[in-house]
């Protein structure tokens, strides 16, 4: 491998030297663009494309893939910076860098550290600063593969690959990143919000992590804007968070089409399942901004009730004395207890319906 910083803070194509690998072995990619807010980067040209390559284009502009894992191949390697040099305003400088005898090494950021006196906001604020360190990638290439449809435990392993390695990341992996280094924090929900635009006739793809904590909503994220990426956890409901974004994407002429929230991610790393990322889809042109606030607002209480239902669907077990039942006053007053224990054998519980008893799940059954 050899380093390629010229200074300790050069361009994310630069920090990428010290990564390269002597394989020459070929590879795979798709062209994509998980998160380009803005068209900065021009269509590369496509000839010369291998018949490997699978092309999607975001806003007219084309992303590359890494598929093959580090060490990045040389197919890869030369494919990044043939694209880098075409469209990088300095691009007929690459060479410096490439063909330098001596490089700085690259400072590798520390992860950051929960402490227990530190607030949810301050360690939310230390996750977001440790993604800025890491930069925002402009190479082109994507560097690490984030396939949607991969369980958690999966991704959670793309996670602490993008720590080993420190290099840029785009908007989708920032969001994986985030639930990582979130999922100590169980009292913070995480889940993934995905926008759509449109500007000059383009259509452009954003994705941030949405975060839920004591009331209040926020995001962490990557973007090329500043106010496109991370918001503070002071939003009184997801609806005044969404607007937030179409706000800002209104400030560069982008009108926004629709809006994809996804379900909370659990917090469990080890779990076989994908991330729900588009249990609701919005289509912000055809609703209106009222009714997509009401939308917006229900998603939220739902999501809320969510909560609510499972973390009190086992308090009425502990809290019951064995062979008691609960009065019909309390039943009234308080739905989420109206589940049976199972346990419970007076006259109310048997003249309940029969469908009821899924509610059981400890694997005991009542025998009548």
């Amino acid at each position: 491998m050899t380093g390629p910083n010229a200074t300790s803070t050069s361009s994310p194509a630069a920090k990428m030297g010290r990564h390269r690998s002597k394989s020459t072995s070929g590879s795979t990619y798709c062209m994509s663009s998980p998160g380009a807010e803005s068209a900065s980067l021009s269509t590369p040209n496509n000839a010369g494309r291998s018949s490997g390559e699978e092309e999607e284009k975001d806003g007219g502009v084309l992303f590359y893939v890494n598929r093959t894992g580090f060490p990045i191949d040389g197919v890869t390697w030369e494919r990044m910076w043939t694209h880098v040099a075409k469209v990088h305003p300095d691009g007929q400088d690459i060479s410096k860098i490439r063909n330098a005898a001596y490089l700085p090494k690259h400072p590798v950021p520390s992860v950051p550290n929960f402490k227990p006196t530190m607030s949810v906001p301050d360690w939310l604020l230390a996750i977001q600063n440790y993604m800025k360190t890491l930069q925002y990638n402009h190479t082109g290439t994507q560097f690490f593969e984030i396939r949607k449809t991969r369980p958690l435990c999966g991704l959670m392993e793309t996670a602490r690959e993008m720590i080993r390695e420190s290099l840029p990341i785009k908007c989708l992996e920032a969001v994986i990143l985030g639930i990582y280094l979130t999922n100590g924090l169980t009292s913070v929900e995480r889940f993934p919000i995905s926008f759509k635009t449109q500007f000059s006739g383009n259509h452009f793809h954003h994705v941030v992590l949405g975060v839920y904590c004591n009331g209040r909503y926020g995001t962490l994220g990557m973007s090329r804007r500043q106010d496109l990426m991370d918001k503070a956890l002071t939003f009184r409901t997801l609806s005044d968070l969404v607007l937030e974004f179409e706000d800002s994407y209104r400030r560069y002429q982008h009108t926004l089409k629709k809006v994809k929230i996804g379900l909370y991610v659990p917090h469990d790393p080890h779990v076989f399942q994908p991330i729900e990322w588009k249990y609701l889809v919005l289509n912000a042109a055809r609703l209106g901004r009222e009714d997509m606030r009401k939308e917006l607002e229900k998603h939220g209480r739902d999501m809320r009730m969510k909560i609510l239902k499972s973390s009190s669907a086992q308090s009425p077990i502990k809290e019951r004395s064995r062979g008691k039942s609960l009065s019909p006053r309390r039943r009234q007053s308080s739905p989420q207890r109206r589940h049976i224990h199972r346990r419970d054998k007076s006259p109310a519980a048997l003249d309940r319906k029969p469908a009821e008893l899924s509610t059981l799940t400890d694997g005991y059954q009542i025998r009548i």
